[in-house]
C-alpha cells in the first residue's frame, strides 16, 4: 500500500517540475527580447518623445502635412523662438535618435540664438530628449539709431541688446519696462554688449525688477549722465509726474524712498521740479528756479 502512493507523489512532481521549467523558459526569452529592443533597438530608433522646457514637440520632418507656419505657431514661446527653430538649429530630424544625437554640438548650437542665455540638452536613455532652455530677460529698453532711423532695443543685466526694432516680440511686450535714454547705441546688431561700466546699474535694475517690479513701473525713464572723468550720474523721471530725481546710483531701497518723496512733494509742493538725492540728503528746486 505504501508502494501505491509513492508513485502518485513521483509523478506531480514531475509535471510541476516540468511547468516551472516551461516559465522559466519563456521567462529568460521575454528578458532576452527585452534586453535587445532596450540595448540594440530603441537607442537607434528615432526619439519616442522630445521636450522643450517640459512641453512635447516635433521635428519639422514628422509635420509633413503641416506648413512650417503651422507648425511654427503650434510650437512657438520659447522665448521669442518656435520649437521648430530650436530643433532644427540643434539639428534634430525625425530621424535623431540617442546614439545619433551629440548633446554637447547641440548645445553649443543653440547658444547661437542671441534670445538665450542658457542651454542645457539632455539624452535620457533609451530614447527621450530633453531640452531645457533659459531665456535673457530684459531689464530695460533703449533708443538706437539703425539705418538712419530711430529704433527701440531691449537688453538684460549683462548689457547684452537681444532685441531690436520690430524683432522685440515674446514677452518683453507685455512688461512695463523703463526707458534708460543718454546711451550712445549705433547700428545695433544682437549680441553686442553695452559698455561695461553701466553693467552694475543694469544688475540693479534687474533686482528691482525681480523684488518690486511695481516700483520699475512708476518709472518712465531713466537717464544716464557721464561724468567728465569717471563714472555716471542718474536723472529719474516718474510716470505721470512733471519732477526729475537726480541720483548718484539706484537701488530697490532708494528707489522706493524717492518715489515717496514724489508722490509727497507733488502733493503738498505742486511747483517743485527737481529732487536731488545726489549728496544723501534730499533737496528740492522749484519751477520758477528752474533755468531751462
Amino acid at each position: 500500500m505504501a508502494e501505491d502512493y509513492i508513485l502518485p507523489e513521483s509523478t506531480t512532481s514531475t509535471g510541476f517540475e516540468k511547468s516551472f521549467r516551461v516559465f522559466i523558459v519563456f521567462a529568460v526569452l521575454f528578458l532576452g527580447g527585452g534586453l535587445i529592443w532596450l540595448l540594440g533597438i530603441a537607442p537607434f530608433r528615432a526619439f519616442s518623445k522630445i521636450d522643450i522646457n517640459g512641453e512635447a514637440v516635433r521635428p519639422a520632418a514628422s509635420e509633413k502635412s503641416e506648413s512650417a507656419e503651422d507648425v511654427a505657431a503650434k510650437n512657438a514661446g520659447y522665448f521669442g523662438l518656435s520649437g521648430e527653430e530650436i530643433l532644427a538649429k540643434a539639428g534634430i530630424t525625425g530621424n535623431s535618435s540617442y546614439f545619433s544625437t551629440n548633446a554637447r554640438a547641440a548645445e553649443k548650437a543653440l547658444t547661437g540664438f542671441v534670445s538665450l542665455e542658457s542651454v542645457r540638452v539632455f539624452k535620457h536613455f533609451p530614447d527621450r530628449l530633453q531640452i531645457v532652455l533659459e531665456g535673457r530677460r530684459a531689464v530695460a529698453s533703449a533708443l538706437a539709431v539703425l539705418d538712419g532711423k530711430t529704433v527701440p532695443v531691449l537688453f538684460d543685466s549683462q548689457g547684452v541688446v537681444f532685441e531690436i526694432g520690430r524683432e522685440i516680440k515674446g514677452e518683453s511686450l507685455n512688461r512695463q519696462l523703463p526707458v534708460v535714454s543718454g546711451l550712445v547705441i549705433e547700428d545695433p546688431v544682437q549680441g553686442m554688449r553695452l559698455p561695461v561700466i553701466f553693467t552694475s546699474l543694469f544688475k540693479e535694475l534687474e533686482k528691482i525688477e525681480t523684488a518690486a517690479p511695481e516700483l520699475l513701473a512708476a518709472v518712465s525713464e531713466l537717464r544716464i549722465i557721464r561724468k567728465s572723468f569717471d563714472g555716471f550720474e542718474l536723472i529719474l523721471y516718474p510716470a505721470n509726474k512733471r519732477v526729475k530725481v537726480r541720483l548718484s546710483e539706484i537701488n530697490e531701497d532708494l528707489l522706493r524712498y524717492t518715489l515717496l518723496m514724489v508722490d509727497v512733494l507733488a502733493s503738498r509742493e505742486p511747483l517743485v521740479y527737481t529732487l536731488d538725492f545726489r549728496s544723501g540728503i534730499a533737496s528740492y528746486k522749484p519751477l520758477e528756479a528752474h533755468s531751462e
